[in-house]
């Protein structure tokens, strides 16, 4: 059964990131405020970016040098760096984050308040600016979005299954684990990909208070409809539908080569499918539960405004550009970034299918308490899928996730 301690990494990462908290710079009311008028433009402003970005935006920073005159520097680097870049002014004046991952930013005093206006908020995702948003505060201007959703083969499922039903029916009828070949497959390790049936019949991981802050004290994944969702998801190995210690390597590949049904993926899956599928690959939403959608995780990535940077105006100004709807669909049409806006049109059609989804996704918790949830809800799905009573390991998991929360201070 589950330990009940569990002394990750990510407990120490957060206690030295709140202890830095304290190092950050003096916060102003206005420090991001851009209705003041134009101050003076900065000859030069700094993006950090990841690999696979750089290109794309240094793309869209040229544009903006070419509007206003200012040089913007996009450098590949790590994030991680920059709690000890900035304060010694070697940091960006943006970087590229992703939203879970901005409340620690936050709270070691190197993401700055964005203070935008209505007209500047239009276009939007109404979910990709609730995922940026902490205590009434906007972190982050949102980039793109991502979700899961169901990848198949349309050669084996000439048909999207629609519902959980119909995923069993084609596990049932495709599965010869002997020749390799298995109609459903998914990471039912890994609380990700799995969390949308771990919550099939309802079910949480947070509450919220009146405020519609999350809720630490309210852990909602040891309820009775969770549990019937894991009762689901160990069905898949009691039947033999999915094998033990399952890994991405062995079900892309599997899944590439044509021998799966339909599995559980997100849009960085497509080029390598594709490549192996070609014309047979299909992507369709999660399928329904007794008439209702899956709910899966909302990844939003976007751009911060460093505390640190002597022009958070322009900074955040930049950001603005690097994300309007022109400069959004020239970024898909390089690298694939689904647009954290309601006004632009993705015409792909492999696309289509994620973006259904995203009606149904809804943002992982963007509180550092999140990161304390990983290991454990792990841990308690390998037991679930070795036949353990679901109802006492999801008991025991909630209990140690409430346990480092507590370590950490509480509701964080």
């Amino acid at each position: 059964m589950l330990s009940k301690k569990y002394l990750s990494v990510g407990v120490l990462l957060l206690v030295f990131s709140i202890l830095l908290s304290a190092c950050g710079p003096q916060r102003e009311v206005t420090q991001n405020e851009v209705t003041q008028g134009e101050p003076e433009k900065p000859e030069e402003l700094t993006i950090w970016a990841w690999e696979d970005t750089k290109s794309a935006f240094q793309n869209i920073g040229d544009k903006y040098t070419e509007k206003t005159g200012i040089k913007v520097n996009v450098v590949a680097a790590e994030n991680a760096d920059i709690s000890l870049d900035a304060p010694a002014g070697r940091g960006p004046d943006l970087f590229y984050e992703t939203h879970d991952r901005i409340g620690d930013a936050y709270l070691q005093g190197l993401a700055a308040e964005i203070k935008l206006t209505d007209e500047q908020l239009k276009g939007y995702q109404k979910s990709a600016l609730e995922a940026f948003t902490i205590d009434g505060k906007l972190l982050g201007i949102p980039s793109s979005v991502e979700t899961i959703a169901l990848f198949y083969n349309k050669e084996l499922v000439p048909e999207a299954p629609q519902t959980i039903e119909e995923i069993n029916e084609i596990a049932e009828k495709l599965t010869n684990a002997d020749q390799n070949e298995f109609g459903f497959l998914n990471i039912t390790s890994d609380f990700y990909p799995t969390f949308p049936f771990l919550t099939a019949a309802g079910g949480n991981v947070f509450g919220k208070n009146d405020q519609g802050e999350y809720d630490t004290n309210e852990i909602g994944l040891a309820s009775d409809e969770v549990v019937e969702g894991a009762e689901i998801i160990q069905s898949w190995h009691e039947n033999g539908y999915i094998p033990e210690s399952l890994t991405y390597d062995v079900m892309n590949g599997l899944f590439r080569d044509g021998k799966v049904g339909a599995i559980i993926s997100g849009p960085w899956g497509i080029p390598d499918f594709e490549k192996g599928l070609g014309d047979n690959l299909g992507i369709a939403p999660l399928p329904t539960y007794k008439g209702k959608h899956l709910q899966s995780f909302l990844g939003v990535k976007g751009f911060a405004v460093s505390e640190y940077s002597e022009s958070k105006y322009w900074a955040t100004d930049l950001g603005l550009f690097m994300t309007n709807a022109v400069n959004s669909k020239s970024l898909f049409e390089e690298v694939k970034r689904l647009p954290a806006r309601d006004d632009v049109d993705v015409e792909n059609e492999l696309y289509q299918g994620i973006q259904e989804q995203l009606q149904h996704a809804k943002p992982t918790p963007n509180i550092p308490a999140m990161a304390q949830v990983w290991e454990p809800m792990g841990d308690a799905l390998v037991f679930i899928t070795q036949g353990e009573d679901p109802k006492e390991v999801l008991k025991e998991a909630v209990a140690a996730i409430k346990e480092q929360i507590s370590l950490l201070g509480g509701n964080n």
